[in-house]
Parts: C-alpha cells; sequence; structure tokens
C-alpha cells in the first residue's frame, strides 16, 4: 500500500510512501491518494489534513520510468490529474508537510495544498522542463495565483530549482521550519484549525478561492451570500461564549 491515513482526533494525515521512487507518482498512487482525500472530504468528523511524503521527499512529480513505457495517448485519457487530487476542489483544508523534493507535479500537488511547511533543505522546481513534460495538474493555474506572474513565469520557463527560504520569501510557502520538523509542524497547525467552529472557516475559506478573478464589487457580494448563513449557524452562539467572559484580548486558547 503505497499510501496510508493516520488520524489524530479530527487531523488526518496522509502520507505517500514510496520511498524507493522518492515518492514520484504512478497510476496506483495517483488513484488511492484521489480516494483518501475523497474520504477525507466526505467524513463528518474529519476536519483539516496533512499531506505528507515518507522517506525524505515529497514528491519527485509523475513516475518518467513508467511514463516511458507509456503511449502519449495512455496519458491524454487520465481522468484525474496525473498526481491524483489536484483537480478535486475540497471543503476543508489541506497542509502540505514538505521535505526534500517537491518538482515537477510534486510541486504542482504542493500547490494544490491550502498551506506549505517546508523543511530547511527542501525545495521545488519544475524539473519536468527538461524531459518535455508540461504541467497539467495545476502548476501554471496556481503557481501564478500564488507568487505572482512574473515570478511564475521565471520559475516555469527556466526549471530552477527554489530553495526554501527563497520559497518563503515570495510566498511560495508560508513556514520554514528544521529539517525533520514539517510533519508535526504541519500537524500542530491542523490540530489547532481543528479547534475552531468549522462552518465559518469552511465559508471564509471557500470565499477567499471564490473571488479569484472576480471584479471588486462581485467578489464581496459573493462574500456576502456565503458568509450571511453562517451568522445564525455559528457567529451567535461564539458571540455569546465571548460575552461570558471567553477568548478576551485575542486568547485563542479559552474559546
Amino acid at each position: 500500500m503505497t499510501v496510508r491515513i493516520e488520524r489524530q482526533g479530527r487531523v488526518w494525515t496522509v502520507i505517500h510512501s514510496r520511498p524507493e521512487a522518492r515518492n514520484a507518482m504512478d497510476p496506483e498512487s495517483a488513484d488511492t491518494l484521489l480516494e483518501a482525500f475523497q474520504r477525507f472530504n466526505d467524513d463528518s468528523e474529519a476536519a483539516a489534513a496533512v499531506l505528507w511524503g515518507e522517506g525524505g521527499a515529497f514528491c519527485a512529480g509523475f513516475d518518467l520510468k513508467y511514463a516511458a513505457t507509456l503511449k502519449a495517448k495512455e496519458l491524454e485519457d487520465l481522468q484525474r490529474g496525473p498526481m491524483g487530487p489536484t483537480r478535486l476542489e475540497l471543503d476543508k483544508p489541506v497542509i502540505a508537510a514538505i521535505a526534500g523534493a517537491a518538482v515537477a507535479g510534486g510541486f504542482e500537488l504542493a500547490l494544490w495544498c491550502d498551506v506549505r511547511v517546508m523543511e530547511a533543505s527542501a525545495y521545488f522546481g519544475v524539473y519536468c522542463r527538461r524531459w518535455g513534460v508540461p504541467l497539467v495538474d495545476g502548476g501554471t493555474v496556481r503557481l501564478p495565483r500564488i507568487v505572482g506572474m512574473g515570478r511564475a513565469l521565471e520559475l516555469i520557463l527556466t526549471g530552477r530549482r527554489l530553495p526554501a527560504e527563497e520559497a518563503l520569501r515570495i510566498g511560495a510557502c508560508e513556514h520554514v521550519v528544521a529539517d525533520g520538523g514539517a510533519r508535526q509542524f504541519a500537524e500542530a497547525m491542523a490540530c489547532e484549525i481543528a479547534r475552531f467552529p468549522q462552518a465559518c472557516l469552511r465559508a471564509d475559506r471557500r470565499s477567499a478561492y471564490m473571488q479569484q478573478g472576480l471584479p471588486l464589487r462581485e467578489a464581496m457580494q459573493r462574500e456576502w451570500h456565503n458568509g450571511a448563513p453562517v451568522l445564525a449557524a455559528e457567529a451567535v452562539e461564539g458571540a455569546k461564549r465571548f460575552a461570558s467572559g471567553k477568548g478576551r484580548h485575542g486568547d485563542f486558547g479559552n474559546i
């Protein structure tokens, strides 16, 4: 089994384990990873997930040794992205815990996640530039939205290595931690996220994605219609807890 799930309360850690191939993705792994995140999304108790590659690499992209045995038509006929879940639009957040290489399709898989935590020696890169393999798992869509068009095109066109500290500086990741610490850091963040009222959290996450590319007025209207139902579902009860004395002065512990 190349994919397994470990649970900690309402947090799922989805583990991709093909260390002999630096967690390069083959069709079996892609199908299993897609299924795992569909199950996570459908589980009413699950609140947040961490995606982690076991064995020192996040993901070295699609397995080109396997791809070399295929005809182009076989790749074109895939109903999902070659990397598995990259066409899924989830209702809940996923945090990428990145050690080692997250390159080519592995970079795209990291970009699919909501937040990226990189270890100090980890790196991104469009390494498939060398072999004529295009980005078809959202890389040309998500990377410009995350870091801006100029930076994205420079990375896409050159294929160069993007080390963790530079990724943090340009906004391609949100945290850099010591080597060996990405999974623990990401799981702690996921546990914190899982503590909050979930209807509100998911509405705000959904709105942040929905507004992309919209004029300001239309985006604001959609934000209201997306968030208004939560006012009755969670906000009133939350206000009552605050009025009773909880969470004062920015206290996130006593809520």
